[in-house]
């Protein structure tokens, strides 16, 4: 018998994946765990595993194509019977209980894999969470290396439980006829059937009413994917009424609508799919600007003196922090005065935080990434540049996990690392501020009176207008100038 993997879930509601690279051809014979291939999402590149051992009879794509989450990615042969579980007995066993799923030919509960097992405790807790919520399947036992996707197990025989997470249908994406127009959906007016934390906080941030959401799950219970699905649909739905506003303000075009895509003169050179990260950024910018009134302050700072403390910072085979440290330790040092700044708006509610997760922008070979130093407000200078370090280099390996990615609350964007002095930078939606620092020159500066060369960095803070006022935000950025221009009086303070 064969038996079909489907494209996983993985993780951050992401839908689909490019294929990277096959590791495996038709004919070669997989064991469990072992990678066949790497795909790449709109955050990172990811390592496939195969839940199954057998032979490969079929890929279901070539290099490039991009799979839906869901959709077949490899069919393997298995040995007759090898590998079937109580999971798969009970995914059969539809077809005599009256249930009219008699006559598909689709793989069964067991074939499907959703996910693999966050790193993160938390996150991993928060998926139990939603299939204890919302998903009532038989358990398998099984065993193996624990490179577990759920819905497969790594073993078919021995070993700990491994709970199946439910197929999700493709109608979950599209709305019910009861809910159409914004409708709420037929149970309004009774208690919202929502157990999972994680669906509730994940619903708050795309900003989806949890009470206008048809639920899936067992007794109508509303799981993580009824929550994407309908946050998809209302940005469909907001886009094509933007789409319908702006063609129907603008005048008829007729036969000559060609010249908008094509000026006049020109041959179309190459015409390319943008990549899943360059459309992941496109889509996040776009709401950044549609969402945020944002506005910008600026000044320019000298940096003279911190310059030559770090010079004196290396000790001994260490090397001395990075600018980019110094200046995100001050920055966290001002975010302690002035909180707002790395708040979120939810709804008509400013949020604020016990800490700060610092996104830093990355700039690597994929395109923009932000990856995130958890807890950066409680690390010295020491381990704040060494996380940089860090995170940047497995950014740009294209090997961050999607957590790694996500959770930010403020990012910082070391520009001058580019070659230039300055940027009207977009802030990362859902936070409400970014900070920009361009690179740090000589330039001539006017010091007690006389004109001498001074080192000089412009530094940036876009707000969103929305948190707080402009007197606020210069507030926070006088308390940054006065860190970076007298970092040994600052330091004094910590």
């Amino acid at each position: 018998m064969s038996r079909t993997f489907l494209l996983p879930d993985l993780g951050e509601g992401l839908t689909e994946a490019a294929i990277v690279a096959w590791h495996v051809a038709v004919g070669d014979t997989v064991a469990v765990d072992q990678v066949i291939a790497e795909v790449e999402t709109a955050k990172s590149i990811v390592e496939l595993p195969s839940p199954f051992a057998g032979v490969v009879v079929s890929l279901c794509g070539d290099v490039g194509d991009e799979v839906r989450v869901g959709a077949p990615f490899i069919e393997v042969g298995v040995a007759g019977g090898a590998g079937a579980s109580g999971a798969d007995a009970g995914g059969a066993s539809g077809a005599g209980d009256g249930s009219g799923g008699a006559g598909e030919s689709g793989p069964t509960t067991a074939e499907i894999a959703t996910v693999r097992v966050p790193d993160d405790a938390r996150e991993l807790e928060g998926y139990r969470a939603e299939e204890r919520a919302g998903i009532k399947e038989p358990v398998a036992a099984s065993s193996g290396s624990g490179n577990v996707l759920i819905g497969y197990g790594t073993s078919s025989h021995g070993g700990a439980p491994q709970r199946r997470r439910a197929r999700i249908s493709s109608a979950v994406g599209a709305p019910e006829p009861g809910a159409r127009n914004g409708a709420p959906a037929a149970r309004l007016g009774g208690p919202v059937a929502v157990k999972s934390p994680l669906v509730r906080q994940l619903a708050r941030e795309l900003g989806v009413d949890v009470a206008r959401v048809q639920g899936t799950g067992a007794d109508g219970v509303v799981t993580r994917a009824d929550v994407l699905a309908a946050s998809s649909v209302a940005s469909v739905a907001s886009v094509a009424g933007v789409s319908r506003g702006s063609a129907s303000s603008a005048p008829a075009q007729g036969a000559g609508s060609a010249s908008l895509s094509t000026p006049a003169g020109l041959e179309v050179a190459a015409r390319e799919p943008m990549s899943m990260l360059r459309r992941a950024v496109a889509s996040k910018m776009s709401t950044s600007r549609a969402e945020i009134p944002e506005a910008t302050v600026w000044v320019d700072v000298d940096v003279t003196d911190l310059w030559a403390m770090r010079a004196q910072m290396a000790a001994g085979d260490q090397p001395a922090p990075s600018l980019t440290a110094l200046a995100a330790r001050f920055v966290l040092m001002a975010l302690a005065e002035y909180p707002l700044l790395a708040s979120r708006v939810e709804g008509s509610d400013l949020v604020t935080f016990n800490g700060v997760n610092l996104g830093v922008a990355t700039d690597t070979e994929r395109g923009l990434m932000v990856p995130v130093v958890q807890r950066a407000d409680a690390m010295s200078v020491g381990e704040l540049d060494a996380a940089l370090r860090a995170v940047s280099a497995v950014a740009r390996e294209g090997s961050l996990a999607p957590a790694e990615l996500t959770g930010s609350t403020i990012t910082f964007n070391n520009y001058g690392a580019l070659g230039v002095d300055g940027s009207a930078a977009i802030i990362n939606h859902p936070e409400v501020a970014i900070i920009g620092m361009g690179r740090a020159i000589e330039r001539p500066w006017v010091v007690d009176g006389a004109i001498v060369a001074r080192r000089i960095v412009q530094v940036s803070l876009v707000f969103d207008h929305r948190v707080c006022d402009g007197g606020y935000a210069a507030g926070f950025l006088r308390h940054l100038v006065t860190s970076l221009e007298k970092p040994m009086v600052r330091f004094r303070e910590v």
